[in-house]
């Protein structure tokens, strides 16, 4: 993503940041999303889910989600560059660990970015009532689910280090 260019003598985000990988996360991403609202519509006709009249808050119809999935998921891959021009800038190589932020880079770019073009729907399905304890479950099984895809990519050999 960043043309090989240097920046203080340091690569801006490295060669593990490519455009390729930018554009599918984010196609992959709202595909999953639409998956997610699919999920939720056949277990609510199957009496298993009794309340969600919006998918999960993405939107009633997949043309009313598909612009908030976009936005999150490129909030999420930002936040992931972010991450790596950070890393650059302490000296960092790339696969080098950064436990805390190479946890939570994805959410934090997902969330910037739903508060600046989504602000209202952020506030309604993150904050209001009771819904900031999903939140909060995010924030314990996001580490969970690092370390288990990072493994699974470290065995079909996608990543070089399994963390």
């Amino acid at each position: 993503m960043d043309f090989g260019k240097s920046w203080h003598g340091k690569r801006i985000f490295g060669d593990g940041k490519t455009w390729k990988g930018f554009f599918c996360g984010i196609l992959l991403g709202t595909l999953v999303g639409f998956g997610e609202m699919l999920l939720i519509a056949i277990l609510m006709d199957a009496g298993l889910v009794l309340y969600s009249p919006t998918h999960w808050g993405f939107g009633a119809t997949y043309l009313d989600a598909a612009p908030l999935l976009v936005v999150l998921c490129t909030g999420a891959l930002l936040g992931d560059a972010g991450k790596s021009f950070f890393k650059r800038r302490l000296g960092m190589e790339r696969g080098q660990k950064a436990p805390i932020i190479d946890m939570y880079d994805f959410l934090i770019g997902a969330l910037v970015f739903s508060f600046i073009f989504y602000f209202n729907w952020t506030v309604e399905n993150l904050f209001n009532n009771y819904n900031w304890i999903g939140l909060i479950l995010l924030l314990i099984l996001i580490p969970l689910l690092h370390r288990a895809f990072n493994i699974i990519g470290y065995k079909m050999g996608k990543k070089n280090v399994p963390w």
